[in-house]
């Protein structure tokens, strides 16, 4: 294999094509089908980078189903297809779970994507459905029109206690002790409910964090693999269980109420292009084609609307 930081000289003259210099690099990134042929690596951070030499996660296991094919979503690195391979074992065994529905990881080679995240771009981050798998295998018609179910009460920044379970509960806590683990997003009420739950083990609850959405699934991020050069981690979240003033602010009305509108519009930002990602990513991108006009055409996601599910 070729070394990662070499740029291919096609892959220069590619990026300095003005028609592609100027192409958002979610459209760029949409296309290829399969994953680079290079030396598998993290290139940049969570949310400006790409991934060389993915690996999927196969759609089937012995404890997960991935949903959602038609997204070609199912790829990261090595690193986080074992973890999920083992978290999936692990909460089958011990914490009373039939498998896991595994939604979007990253695209197979990582990048930015069309639609649904600004993360997930260098295959070290994936979303984990809170509903259970069922104990059959999925059609993919299903797997396509199922939506994740969402554990808040309608209306209110709170988990509906018939939606919610010990289980749940077992299975965050579950994936928040691994090494690895940087950070497992979920919901400021979800966090709430751990925090309530914890008991006197609560070294575990550091690692998860209130962000919006994620009251359907939550999103495991892996640390950047040790010695892994161009690979961007975040620092560390700060001490303690992250239960008092900072969930009490993140529940308060002041986060959830709508701003006002702008007296004058206000011009969206110029997308990304691929001179916006590391250098490396062009590489990334282009090799084992020949050129632009080679690279695998996939469909386009059929993503519903924000809030009908995962």
């Amino acid at each position: 294999m070729r070394p990662l930081p070499l740029l291919s000289l096609l892959a220069c003259l590619i990026s300095l094509s003005p028609a592609f210099a100027a192409e958002p690099a979610k459209v760029l990134f949409s296309r290829p089908s399969g994953p680079a042929p290079l030396e598998s690596r993290s290139i940049g951070s969570y949310a400006r980078g790409c991934m060389a030499g993915g690996m999927a996660l196969p759609i089937n296991g012995p404890a997960w189903q991935v949903m959602r094919l038609s997204r070609n979503r199912n790829w990261g690195t090595p690193q986080l297809v074992d973890f999920l391979e083992r978290l999936a074992t692990d909460v089958r065994a011990h914490d009373g779970w039939q498998g896991l529905l595994v939604g979007d990881m990253s695209q197979p080679r990582g990048g930015p994507m069309l639609t649904g995240h600004a993360s997930h771009q260098i295959g070290l981050d994936a979303d984990i459905w809170l509903t259970p798998m069922p104990d059959r295998t999925l059609t993919p018609k299903e797997r396509e029109e199922i939506s994740a179910t969402s554990v808040l009460k309608d209306g209110v920044r709170e988990v509906d206690p018939k939606k919610w379970s010990e289980s749940k509960a077992r299975l965050i806590k579950r994936a928040a002790s691994y090494p690895e683990v940087a950070r497992i997003f979920v919901h400021p009420a979800i966090k709430k409910t751990l925090c309530q739950w914890a008991g006197n083990d609560r070294a575990w609850l550091n690692k998860v964090r209130p962000w919006w959405g994620h009251h359907y699934h939550f999103h495991v991020r892996l640390q950047c693999p040790p010695g892994m050069a161009g690979c961007e981690s975040q620092q560390p979240p700060p001490p303690g269980d992250g239960c008092g003033a900072e969930l009490t602010d993140w529940l308060s009305p002041k986060r959830w109420t709508p701003a006002p509108p702008p007296k004058k519009p206000v011009k969206p930002p110029p997308e990304k292009t691929l001179a916006d990602l590391p250098a490396a990513c062009t590489e990334v991108l282009y090799a084992g084609t020949s050129g632009p006009a080679a690279a695998p055409i996939v469909p386009l996601p059929r993503l519903k609307p924000a809030g009908a599910g995962q």
